[in-house]
């Protein structure tokens, strides 16, 4: 027997033992409505709290629909999400192929369990991502007999095939798309550096045939941003008329400044969930690396990188692991200090459907670099005003903007407090959640969704 099966023998059998450890956790009953409150089954395929904005847009606009009186119970699948009490919750079990310590893993026979395990690792082998197919299948089976026990299925964004089977069945549903992965996959496909890399992109991306499909057929999809709704319209071609908008928000109460925290000259931060090119954390970074020829400066970057990926071979090539700091699986008021740390937050993205990181650093009063791209104007406001602007993928506009920051410190001051102003009449989960409470009004009454969240 070769070394090499020896030892995919041996990760495999170490991989079923992890997954018979594992425990589903224990199902959590929902608060009761109040009166007039209604019963929503919000359905998200990948709970992880801590990667990505769709855990924490799971955990604060559940909590604040129970607040406003309604009952929720949340569908998730691993990594299982953070919520709060009230919030009801059920696992939905699945494969889990890309857990660490041992992404894309191959289960054992005993771990397939159903057709929807099946077409999860078949995906999975040919180099797709089989996750919000074999969510949707799960859930579809799972909500089949309950439709007495919820007057609304909220989706957020699994857009499988399951999801249109629900609504087909006569369930009310509203979807939230946050913006149109076919964005993603197109900067993905422009950073593509050979032809097996774009192959294997496109392979990846297949599941966006299905997501298209599914969205066109939908009757009300919720995004964040107006800029996400041009978007989905335009590359997804979901009618207008079927779209409204209603920004997501920030915990005001834990992201502000504290008195007690003290800032650090020269530091900057960067929020990045993940390490692909739609962040842009290399023209940042190239940035950096020409701002640390005239000034002492630190940057601190929340996410963790590929080992050996596009951002830690930058780092290398640029020399600058003596200055940036990597920080994960950090609570939400310790991101909240290290924010108050900085002089200045950055973000950098090609493009973003809205930015969870540029309102969590506003609402902490830190002032915000963000590029245009996407609905990043639409966020942070205008430029001079509550943050400063820059075109995409330009390392020499970050120059320009980081250093006219870190040379006026009236400038920071000006915009920091005008960023918390604005993140306070805009961008908290309460409206959110007033905003999404509208949506179900309006489908369970059926009557058109509202255009877009009103701030009056």
């Amino acid at each position: 027997m070769s070394r090499s099966l020896r030892q995919t023998i041996a990760e495999t059998k170490a991989s079923a033992a992890r997954s018979m450890a594992i425990a589903l956790p224990a199902h959590v009953a929902p608060r009761a409505p109040a009166p007039g409150g209604h019963r929503i089954a919000f359905l998200i395929y990948r709970g992880n709290p801590r990667c990505g904005g769709q855990g924490v847009y799971t955990r604060h606009l559940t909590r604040e629909l129970v607040n406003l009186g309604h009952c929720v119970e949340v569908f998730a699948g691993p990594p299982w999400p953070e919520l709060d009490e009230g919030v009801g919750f059920t696992p939905v079990r699945a494969l889990d192929l890309y857990r660490d310590p041992d992404p894309f893993r191959i289960p054992a026979p005993r771990e397939f369990t159903s057709l929807a395990d099946v077409s999860e690792f078949a995906v999975m082998l040919a180099a797709g991502f089989g996750e919000p197919l074999a969510y949707s299948m799960r859930i579809a089976k799972l909500l089949r007999h309950r439709r007495s026990d919820f007057d609304i299925i909220h989706d957020n964004q699994c857009l499988g095939t399951g999801i249109l089977k629900l609504h087909r069945w006569g369930w009310p549903l509203l979807e939230t798309l946050h913006h149109p992965i076919t964005v993603d996959r197109s900067i993905a496909l422009d950073h593509a550096e050979t032809a097996w890399r774009r192959f294997t992109t496109r392979r990846w991306f297949g599941f966006l045939r299905m997501q298209v499909r599914v969205a066109r057929q939908l009757p009300a999809v919720l995004t964040v941003s107006h800029n996400s709704k041009a978007d989905i319209n335009a590359q997804m071609h979901v009618p207008l008329e079927r779209l409204t908008v209603v920004p997501v928000g920030v915990d005001h109460t834990v992201f502000r400044p504290y008195d007690d925290v003290v800032k650090r000259p020269g530091r900057l931060m960067v929020t990045s969930s993940s390490d692909v090119p739609m962040k842009g954390l290399v023209p940042l970074l190239e940035a950096i690396a020409k701002l640390r020829t005239e000034r002492d400066l630190e940057l601190v970057v929340i996410g963790q990188p590929k080992a050996k990926g596009r951002v830690a071979k930058t780092i290398e090539r640029l020399g600058l692991s003596d200055i940036v700091t990597t920080i994960s699986g950090v609570s939400d008021e310790d991101l909240a200090r290290l924010y108050g740390e900085a002089e200045v937050a950055i973000v950098p993205s090609l493009y973003e459907g809205f930015s969870l990181p540029a309102i969590e650093a506003m609402s902490c009063s830190v002032p915000v670099v963000a590029t245009t791209g996407g609905a990043l104007p639409e966020v942070v406001g205008e430029s001079g005003e509550t943050g400063l602007l820059v075109e995409p993928n330009n390392a020499e506009a970050l120059v320009s903007a980081i250093r006219q920051l870190l040379d006026d410190a009236t400038l920071r001051a000006r915009l920091g407090a005008a960023g918390r102003q604005r993140v306070m009449e805009r961008f908290t989960w309460q409206v959110t959640a007033r905003g999404t409470a509208a949506c179900y009004d309006a489908i369970l009454r059926h009557e058109p969704l509202p255009a877009a969240m009103r701030f009056d």
